[in-house]
């Protein structure tokens, strides 16, 4: 099926992207998934990684995703998401900053009663994926 699937990816603050996409391939939490023009629909949720997507002019797009939902339908793809945003404006120095804190963190783990592991581990992931797309070593 020829055409293209319009692509929204929202978090509670902004609107990241809105635009047409040729094809849309998310980090499902069960394992990536793609979606073309004419999908039947579904909802899945999402775990922290990649969304890419082939735009109108067969360029090759990257959003970081932070969790969330994505709902596909046959003509639109929405995804909301706990953050995200594009490859071009992930601030490499601020996902730096947060792999450092989080790596102190989990190292620290012997001397705090009240820590969060599943929430330091969390902040690890998310840091560590920003920092890969954004083509910085960690």
């Amino acid at each position: 099926m020829a055409g293209n699937i319009i692509l929204e990816v929202v978090t509670p603050e902004k609107s990241v992207v809105s635009e047409d996409a040729k094809i849309i391939i998310a980090p499902g939490s069960l394992g990536e998934f793609g979606v073309l023009i004419g999908h039947t629909p579904f909802l899945s949720t999402l775990k922290v990684g990649s969304l890419r997507y082939i735009d109108e002019s067969n360029v090759e797009r990257y959003v970081f995703i932070s969790g969330g939902f994505a709902e596909a339908l046959p003509d639109k793809v929405t995804v909301l998401a706990e953050s995200a945003e594009r490859r071009r404006d992930i601030d490499v120095q601020r996902a730096k900053t947060s792999l450092e804190r989080a790596q102190k963190r989990l190292a620290d783990v012997s001397r705090k009663e009240d820590f969060d592991f599943m929430r330091a581990r969390t902040s690890l992931e998310r840091a560590l994926h920003r920092m890969k797309l954004a083509g910085a070593r960690a």
